[in-house]
């Protein structure tokens, strides 16, 4: 199964801000997410998830967001 390569993914704003939310694409990177599985990132770095299928799954964010919460991910072409 191709995996690919690029995401839009949906991250809420930050708690207690009320703000919109906010589309960054995420990239496939060379790494593995614990207990496997690919990882995804930012062009910045600060955000680092796992996807399946339209699920992101926050391994790291920056400080101020729910890495807990599950994220909205839709393939790129």
């Amino acid at each position: 199964m191709a995996v690919n390569r690029r995401y839009a993914v949906t991250l809420p704003g930050p708690v207690g801000a009320h703000g919109p939310p906010t589309v960054v694409v995420m990239h496939l990177t060379d790494e593995a997410a614990p207990g496997g599985g690919h990882i995804w990132t930012d062009s910045g770095g600060e955000w680092r998830v796992r996807i399946e299928g339209e699920v992101a799954t926050v391994i790291t964010a920056p400080a101020g967001y729910d890495d807990h919460q599950p994220l909205h991910a839709v393939p790129l072409p």
